[in-house]
């Protein structure tokens, strides 16, 4: 290993945040710490018991790894950071999915990632975004973002609010091609057009609607009323389908999901919801493969 590669590896993870008090103070921890895979694919556990249908795979929400950094609250679906288990490190080419919170006037400092899709998702408040290609933007619910971390980037996210929480989703997926040249972008969406139907945020194609990423994939948003019911045809043979709650009680394929609960369906050409109350939620097709 190079001298490059070796600064490279040792920084690649790690995380600093910035404190409310002063911007140039730094400090460091490893809240992006990632342990690398040896095989992608399948690695959760199916519900080989469960009466639903047993190629699904069924995350409540309390299952999922809790971190608590003071500024910085964070559920993890998947293996992140000091949260580790293997049956949960990632769900085909969906690799994080982290649900945060982050206290005012905090934030994540600058720091490094490559070859990875990052896709961000705002829910409440305004998270400032800076970056090494020269953006500097505000996101906000309603907004998507989403980075193309290829042959190296550095970051940082920070919330501007001296009174209001941000919360966010941050979302990781494998891309289909290492070493692309490192791009941004970000679109703010009508939201009234996700009403009792599902809004594409994100596919494979610039032309399409939404962002897009290097990889067969495919995201929607939806608000749904209550006792509305709707089907999902997935894109493209050999894709699952992992589905995460906002707000809400529905029923996936006769798997019953509440607040923040996540439910992951694959080998099947379409799923059912029916919506038990209204909801709000967030669908990632993505390859079970690669």
């Amino acid at each position: 290993m190079d001298r490059k590669d070796f600064i490279r590896k040792g920084l690649l993870g790690t995380s600093l945040f910035v404190s409310s008090s002063s911007k140039s103070d730094l400090y460091s921890n490893n809240i992006d710490e990632l342990k690398p895979l040896d095989i992608v694919g399948f690695n959760h556990l199916p519900n080989t018991k469960s009466n639903i249908m047993e190629n699904s795979v069924f995350h409540p929400a309390n299952s999922r790894g809790d971190a608590n950094h003071g500024w910085l609250q964070s559920k993890h679906t998947f293996s992140f950071a000091n949260y580790y288990n293997p049956d949960r490190m990632h769900f085909g080419v969906l690799r994080v999915l982290n649900d945060d919170t982050v206290a005012s006037g905090m934030g994540f400092g600058t720091h490094p990632h490559d070859n990875m899709e990052i896709i961000s998702i705002p829910l409440e408040g305004d998270l400032e975004h800076k970056d090494s290609m020269g953006n500097t933007q505000v996101i906000k619910n309603g907004d998507i973002q989403v980075m193309s971390a290829g042959t190296g980037i550095y970051h940082s996210e920070f919330n501007r609010n001296k009174n209001n929480l941000v919360k966010f989703l941050q979302i990781w997926v494998f891309p289909n091609k290492r070493d692309v040249t490192p791009r941004y972008d970000q679109i703010t969406l009508n939201t009234e057009d996700r009403q009792n139907r599902f809004q594409q945020i994100l596919s494979p194609s610039s032309d399409d609607e939404g962002v897009w990423i290097h990889q067969d994939a495919w995201f929607h948003l939806g608000k749904f009323e209550k006792n509305k019911t709707t089907n999902y045809t997935f894109k493209k043979d050999g894709n699952g389908v992992y589905v995460f709650v906002l707000s809400g009680k529905l029923e996936v394929n006769g798997q019953l999901l509440n607040n923040r609960d996540g439910f992951g369906v694959w080998n099947a050409k379409s799923i059912e919801f029916k919506f038990n109350a209204d909801s709000e939620v967030l669908l990632m097709e993505v390859p079970m493969n690669v």
